[in-house]
């Protein structure tokens, strides 16, 4: 079972957009998260034909899921995740108020 699953909501805790929060959009194999909005980088793009003009467009890349942290959805603090197991079934845990996520 993964910590951040699509739908959590994170704050980014290092990097230029430190404090920002945001949805996961999709994760990458339990290492990177996407967040739309956030973590973007400018990219120059020739045009090509009428549908495609070209310019700067600003691209969102993934972000790793060491820099950011969980936001509560019960006491909305950020937070670390833990695992429990009840009845043979395995929930994830907020680590400062132990509500399951």
């Amino acid at each position: 079972m993964l910590k951040f699953k699509k739908g959590d909501e994170v704050v980014i805790t290092i990097g230029k957009d430190q404090g920002k929060r945001g949805k996961i959009e999709k994760v990458f194999a339990g290492t990177k998260v996407l967040i739309p909005g956030l973590n973007l980088f400018k990219r120059h793009v020739k045009k090509r034909d009428e549908k495609n003009p070209g310019g700067i467009i600003d691209i969102p890349r993934s972000v790793p899921t060491g820099n950011i942290a969980l936001i509560c959805p019960k006491c909305g603090k950020n937070t670390r995740v833990g695992f429990t197991i009840v009845g043979g079934k395995k929930f994830r845990i907020c680590k400062k108020c132990e509500a399951r996520i």
